[in-house]
């Protein structure tokens, strides 16, 4: 089963996102694409720019196609649309909208974890908090744009997992 795990950034994605993988272990962990190609030496605008997160989304799509059948995927194309709209609102995506529809149908399970009302972690004027509700809402749209079904999860870390363990035990139940 592919999980992917999207959201604004600083709402505990990455800890649930790693938290998943721990419970399943023997599922590929593919980290944001922001990281691995840092790793490969991308350097990204000091300022986020809509070029710069549609290279991770061209990534972000490579990832997916060269997965195994069992992967946990920390982001997915969705929100790093969500990124590149939100800082770019004349982007038109409509030439990428058939690649990430046709690609994200691989995805078996989206865990959307939106930011929650009083917000579960801080985001310091350093962390673009406008950015981050911004992708918040386009994030929201988007899911309807792609007829996406989500599991969206709120509470702690241990409901925030349960809510997708529920959700998975459902599914394979079918």
């Amino acid at each position: 089963m592919r999980i992917a795990i999207l959201g604004a950034h600083k709402v505990g994605k990455t800890t649930l996102a790693e938290k998943l993988h721990e419970i399943l272990p023997d599922y590929e962990f593919y980290s944001e694409p922001y990281f691995e190609l840092q790793e490969m030496g991308f350097d990204f605008s000091e300022m986020p720019i809509a070029d710069d997160y549609i290279i991770q989304l061209e990534h972000s799509l490579k990832q997916i196609v060269r997965s195994n059948r069992n992967a946990i995927f920390d982001r997915c194309p969705i929100d790093l649309l969500a990124y590149a709209l939100a800082v770019d609102d004349k982007l038109n995506f409509s030439s990428i909208f058939n690649k990430i529809q046709n690609t994200i149908k691989e995805i078996d399970v989206f865990v959307f974890v939106p930011i929650e009302k009083p917000d579960r972690i801080l985001c310091s004027d350093s962390d673009l908090p406008e950015l981050r509700d911004k992708v918040n809402d386009i994030i929201g749209e988007l899911i309807l744009d792609f007829d996406l079904e989500v599991i969206e999860v709120k509470g702690s870390l241990s409901e925030r997992l349960d809510q997708i363990q529920n959700k998975i035990l459902k599914r394979k139940n079918k």
